[in-house]
């Protein structure tokens, strides 16, 4: 499963069931959390999403609408008694931020926290079954956008194929990899013979909060699905410019010339 839970998108200023940014990426057993604005917790336990199994928080920026409920956040897997690790990629000074207030409030965690200051556009995360990399935007103070991409997926095993001959069951997970079933007697069964190929490995992609920069599209091309922040409608266009941030129509541009599957606005 690869999907996207909205918890917030809000500008800065909470408004009637809209929250500052926050969302969570599920990608199969992972959990990740881009952005924590105010409000998050109470989204997570009104979508009921399980906050253990968030292992991955990404902030994209020090505006306090994509970071300010972050504190609190942490402070709940304490009180939770989470043990596993947890692992931070944000500004470099969210760390100064956070570890001002937890000192001072002598906070101690029974897990242990790891922070990744974001400081080079690229891969930030290379796992077996995932990657997620980060690139610039382009706002009024040091943004950044993430990619989450799937990794290829294993073939499916065509089980009438497999009966059809004999194949043992211990030998699945290597067909299910590409290779061919040789048989007692030294006959290649061949790959494609037996399996299907897996649907394409799918890719989602946050950029949030950035002025209008055709810069950022080569970074973008052909992701499944991008989410690019609209906080002005066509006709206010001057004003989004003047505040770094982006119109309906310029995100739509943005994902027409990614050549992306899906926009999210």
């Amino acid at each position: 499963m690869f999907g996207v839970t909205i918890l917030g998108n809000n500008s800065a200023l909470p408004a009637y069931d809209r929250h500052p940014t926050a969302q969570v990426i599920t990608l199969n057993d992972q959990l990740f959390l881009i952005d924590c604005g105010e409000g998050t917790q109470m989204q997570l336990s009104k979508y009921r999403i399980r906050r253990s199994k968030i292992n991955h928080i990404f902030i994209s920026h020090l505006h306090g609408d994509h970071y300010f409920g972050l504190p609190g956040l942490l402070t709940s897997f304490g009180l939770m008694s989470r043990e596993h690790d947890l692992h931070i990629h944000a500004p470099g000074p969210l760390k100064q931020i956070l570890d001002l207030l937890f000192s001072t409030g002598d906070t101690k965690f029974p897990f242990t926290i790891h922070f990744y200051p974001l400081q080079k556009e690229g891969a930030i995360i290379d796992d077996d079954k995932f990657s997620v990399e980060c690139f610039r935007v382009y706002h009024r103070i040091e943004c950044w956008g993430f990619i989450i991409r799937e990794k290829k997926k294993p073939r499916k095993i065509d089980i009438d194929r497999i009966v059809h001959y004999n194949i043992p069951a211990v030998d699945y997970e290597k067909l299910k990899q590409g290779e061919d079933y040789i048989t007692e007697n030294g006959e290649v069964i061949k790959n494609e013979t037996v399996t299907v190929p897996a649907l394409p490995p799918k890719s989602y992609a946050f950029c949030g909060d950035t002025i209008y920069n055709e810069k950022i599209v080569h970074k973008l091309s052909n992701v499944t699905m991008i989410y690019h922040e609209t906080t002005y409608l066509k006709n206010l266009e001057e004003r989004a410019a003047s505040r770094f941030h982006s119109t309906t129509t310029q995100a739509a541009n943005i994902a027409l010339l990614a050549n992306v599957k899906k926009l999210l606005i």
